[in-house]
């Protein structure tokens, strides 16, 4: 089996899994109350009107008396589509809000990621060739200090130091500011900082373990043994086979991150992204916007392992293609 084949297959059974858990999430709303109708039946009865022709009303203005096979076509083809539906909260379609969102989330999230990549390999890298000194302890230290530490506690905690006790960092959020401005760098530092500590610790460790195991194979006492110093036995011998679990680690933390932690982080430094859309659209119980923004965290996942997958194939010529 091929690379293309490969990758054909594991895009087939992406689209498979995407398209289950949508089904589910339809199936699930169909079977829940709407709000909307409850409440217009209340009003109804309120006023001394008849409840069930309220509900018939609104049934049918909404598309409920269609069949159930119908209503399941046409909400396929809507998602798939991008026809996500309008938000009433915003009063703009769903995904423009969401297009939107997405815009100040990746201010922060893109060089979350590649400080997590570089600075957690880096650290790990080092501790493995350095196991048991006091640097190696001091990085242990900060791995379980930023795994221990809740995000939204850790992230209010340095907001009160540098932004209100010392002024070094601005305490609300301003989206009018130009991305490529050192205003912008000043208000993402904290919680670019906040989210690294947090994801780097797992990476780090799990490199360090990885690396560990290869500093005493043979193909590294052969490289030793021509002259090569640590930093090319590291980069050239050592990386690529311990990439495989990393890249495990990685993808899987930062999707856990990027849905759970980066939300609150959100919250807390007050930045108009994906979280405070979801939360607020929670709150203003916002269906179609929810449910918009459950969409963004599915698609992460599903594309999330579809990438590690075929890294896994690139990194390791070991694994065949038809073993997957």
């Amino acid at each position: 089996m091929g690379m293309r084949w490969y990758v054909a297959r594991r895009l087939m059974w992406t689209f498979v899994v995407t398209f289950i858990i949508i089904s589910i999430t339809w199936g699930l709303l169909a079977a829940a109350p709407d709000k909307d109708i409850i409440e217009a039946k209340q009003k109804a009865a309120q006023a001394g009107q008849s409840a069930e022709a309220a509900e018939e009303r609104l049934n049918k203005l909404r598309g409920y008396d269609r069949p159930l096979w119908q209503r399941y076509t046409d909400y396929m083809v809507d998602t798939f589509t991008l026809n996500w539906g309008w938000s009433d909260s915003r009063g703009q379609p769903v995904t423009e809000a969401i297009l939107t969102s997405l815009y100040y989330t990746a201010q922060y999230s893109i060089p979350w990621t590649i400080l997590t990549m570089v600075i957690g390999a880096s650290v790990g890298l080092y501790s493995a060739v350095n196991q048991y000194t006091k640097k190696d302890h001091v990085a242990t230290f900060f791995a379980f200090f930023g795994m221990s530490i809740p995000n939204f506690w850790f992230g209010i905690m340095l907001l009160l130091v540098f932004a209100v006790q010392l002024g070094w960092v601005p305490v609300i959020y301003n989206s009018d500011v130009p991305v490529f401005s050192w205003a912008n760098v000043k208000q993402l530092i904290l919680p670019v900082f906040v989210l690294v500590t947090g994801s780097i610790g797992t990476y780090m460790r799990v490199t360090r373990n990885e690396a560990a195991e290869y500093l005493n194979t043979d193909f590294v006492k052969t490289a030793r043994a021509k002259g090569a110093d640590n930093t090319r036995i590291l980069t050239r011998h050592i990386l690529r086979p311990a990439s495989v679990p990393m890249s495990t680690t990685f993808v899987g933390s930062m999707i856990a991150l990027f849905i759970g932690s980066s939300y609150l982080v959100e919250v807390v430094f007050g930045i108009p992204g994906l979280g405070l859309l979801t939360i607020e659209a929670i709150r203003s119980q916002d269906t179609a916007l929810v449910i918009g923004t459950s969409f963004i965290g599915i698609f992460a996942s599903v594309i999330g392992n579809l990438l590690q997958d075929i890294v896994y194939t690139l990194l390791d010529p070991r694994i065949g293609y038809g073993d997957r």
